[in-house]
């Protein structure tokens, strides 16, 4: 199963769909988790730490694809 994590459109919207922690969890139940770069920095957490966490991360039509 792919999971993908996408940086959010919504005007002045910070939050994001997963935490490096969640995606250690996810990859852990055998997960594949692909994370959208830049989806996190608005929550203060760095593409780097996704991608420590286990996930790939890359442009969105990758992380659809």
């Amino acid at each position: 199963m792919k999971i993908a994590i996408l940086k959010e459109t919504a005007p002045g919207e910070r939050r994001v769909a997963a935490t490096p922690e969640t995606v250690k969890k996810y990859a852990a139940l055998g997960a594949e988790v692909a994370v959208e770069a830049g989806a996190g920095l608005g929550a203060a957490i760095t593409d780097e730490a996704f991608a420590q966490a286990g996930a790939t991360v890359g442009e969105r039509a990758a992380v659809l694809a």
